[in-house]
């Protein structure tokens, strides 16, 4: 008896049934079970591999050796078919892009944003102006000008004035000496930078800060 391969197996089933002798339900496990694309072929292929060792054993209950033959080849047509389209979903699944939870970019960096280093005070000599020069230097030439005469009294204003101009700017710088605060940040670039401030600025170490114009600010 030849069967049409898309009623081979139902219709043997129909006979065993009839019969009292249907094969055992396998106990193979489901695809849909399996949780990786790789996992739920292993599972598909063991299903199938099962199936098909239960059509031929429905084939072997045919009566007639050609029927037999005939019925094994449909059952193998079958698992064949159904062997590739496993195959073909899983080459589907292994070639398609990757889910949001697997594929997340990294997130962009701020190269505005930063960490404060540290805060340092340090002392900041002031600059001499010409009025502190100029003063120096009159004051010096008036006592040169006490010391010698002729030619050692001139000698001794000139030396006098340039002394006076020396220690008038020294005296200025001093005076004029201020204390900053320094702080140093590091971005996210990987590029850190100083910001000098004339009051204390409230920062401290660890304080995340980002660019604002020339100085920084609190995000």
């Amino acid at each position: 008896m030849k069967f049409p391969s898309t009623r081979t197996r139902l219709l043997a089933l129909a006979m065993l049934a009839s019969a009292g002798t249907a094969p055992a339900q396998t106990a193979a496990p489901t695809a849909a079970a399996a949780s990786t694309p790789a996992a739920r072929y292993a599972a598909e292929s063991k299903t199938l591999s099962a199936r098909y060792q239960s059509d031929l054993q429905i084939c072997n209950s045919e009566a007639e050796a050609a029927g037999r033959m005939q019925c094994k080849r449909d059952a193998k047509t079958q698992y064949d078919k159904d062997l590739a389209a496993a195959r073909a979903q899983l080459a589907a699944a292994n070639s398609a892009p990757a889910t949001s939870a697997t594929a997340k970019s990294a997130p962009a960096v701020c190269t505005d944003c930063g960490t404060v280093a540290s805060v340092t005070r340090e002392q900041r000599e002031g600059q001499a102006s010409a009025v502190g020069t100029i003063a120096g230097g009159v004051v010096g030439g008036l006592l040169g000008n006490q010391v010698g005469r002729g030619t050692g009294k001139d000698l001794a204003t000139i030396a006098g004035a340039a002394g006076g101009a020396y220690a008038g700017r020294e005296v200025e710088k001093r005076v004029n000496t201020r204390t900053v605060w320094v702080v140093k940040v590091n971005f996210g670039d990987g590029s850190s930078h100083s910001y000098e401030y004339a009051q204390d600025p409230g920062y401290k170490a660890g304080d995340a800060v980002k660019k604002a114009g020339s100085s920084i600010a609190r995000p």
